[in-house]
């Protein structure tokens, strides 16, 4: 499958980044011959050098890992299965972290500044209305929903606007706080701030919502959940689907601003992949900063490539993905989405679409009424056949109240 990267939101990095490159590789000394850079459009070139390396890894080694796998957890080694973990293109081989159960509850926010406020004094609270272990299914809504943060988020941060509407409309709710790492164990600096969680390697946050999955059809008695994700709670539960035996167990996959197809952080990324790929290891130097999870959700990492290859999707499931144009974060946005392959369906949603007055950006998503309304209407169409639009503020969210 070929996608094409859209080149508005590399042009600032690239046309620096391309000058950089080209002057230097004459003394790199990558094994296998490069692009060249020397083309009118040096957007296209890094696009196509990129493309090259993801072909055909073994023509540009990244620094640090090794051109096998082996037993064990951390960045470069096996998971047993035939999967390497990590792939993070970095030297860094720490690994580490575990996930835990909420504990109370925190109050409805409107806004994601007021969330992330509160969790920073209260970072282990469920969101309102989620986490009721005695709740059982109705009839009507018989599969139990699984909401899953992002990085450097928590579950009450991510979802204290959503989960109390998707909970009064009578869906049992369910959430829970992965990828808790410190700074040694390859969680990055931003790991020492309060409820900065998913910072691990994505894989070992995967087998925790596998877990996690498996104590909720416990307690519930159902047979299957739907998942709602935000950011790397995309690619992470997507990891969970295709390895960990997660397709059987979930029925509707819905993401936001999920980095499914990686992200070049507005070109920051993909030049730090080009530049790792001819030997020189930058995103060892970045990953101390934004952790393993940050680096292996770049454009072009061993763990976006071995998460989408062989097709986007696992068959079973119905995704709906949603992606927001001002999204400073997963960029460009439609890397977000995804194409169905057999026996699996694909709803890709582009917020503004319908909506332009909803500017939500990535922190904000889960802070969108069009969002919820999007949530709802993929959970119970019948019972919520329309989408909201109405204004959404860029940072603020929640219509602009804090």
């Amino acid at each position: 499958m070929t996608r094409t990267i859209r080149r508005r939101p590399l042009r600032a990095a690239v046309l620096t980044g391309a000058a950089i490159l080209a002057a230097g590789i004459a003394g790199i000394g990558a094994s296998a011959d490069p692009i060249p850079l020397t083309a009118a459009d040096p957007e296209q070139q890094l696009v196509d050098y990129i493309d090259q390396g993801l072909k055909n890894p073994d023509s540009h080694p990244i620094a640090g890992t090794g051109s096998a796998c082996t037993s064990g957890s951390g960045a470069g080694s096996g998971n047993g299965s035939g999967n390497c973990y990590g792939g993070s293109g970095s030297s860094s081989g720490s690994s580490g972290g575990y996930s835990s159960d909420t504990a109370g509850s925190g109050p409805a926010q409107t806004a994601f500044l007021a969330a992330f406020g509160y969790s920073m004094f209260h970072p282990d609270v469920a969101p309102p209305g989620a986490n009721d272990w005695n709740c059982k299914p109705s009839a009507a809504h018989p599969e139990p929903v699984v909401l899953v943060h992002g990085t450097w988020e928590n579950a009450y941060s991510n979802f204290a606007y959503a989960s109390g509407p998707i909970a009064a409309a009578g869906f049992c709710v369910f959430t829970f706080d992965y990828g808790r790492s410190n700074l040694p164990q390859g969680g990055g600096l931003g790991s020492v701030l309060p409820g900065a969680y998913g910072t691990g390697l994505i894989q070992d946050s995967a087998q925790q919502l596998s877990v996690f999955v498996d104590k909720v059809l416990g307690a519930t008695g159902a047979p299957r959940v739907d998942l709602v994700a935000h950011s790397q709670g995309g690619p992470m539960s997507r990891w969970y689907l295709k390895f960990d035996g997660g397709a059987a167990k979930v029925h509707r996959e819905i993401t936001f601003g999920a980095t499914n197809h990686g992200t070049t952080l507005v070109g920051i990324g993909a030049l730090g992949r080009a530049i790792n790929n001819f030997g020189i290891d930058v995103l060892g130097l970045v990953e101390i900063f934004v952790g393993h999870s940050g680096i292996q959700q770049t454009v072009g990492s061993d763990f976006v490539n071995q998460l989408n290859e062989g097709g986007d999707t696992v068959p079973g499931v119905d995704y709906t993905v949603v992606g927001t144009r001002y999204d400073e974060i997963t960029t460009p946005y439609d890397l977000t989405f995804l194409q169905a392959g057999p026996g699996a369906t694909v709803r890709n949603i582009t917020l503004q679409d319908g909506c332009d007055q909803d500017l939500s950006d990535h922190l904000t998503l889960m802070y969108s009424p069009r969002v919820l309304s999007i949530i709802l209407n993929t959970l119970d169409p019948q019972q919520n056949p329309n989408l909201v639009c109405t204004f959404n503020p860029w940072l603020l969210g929640g219509g602009g109240s804090l």
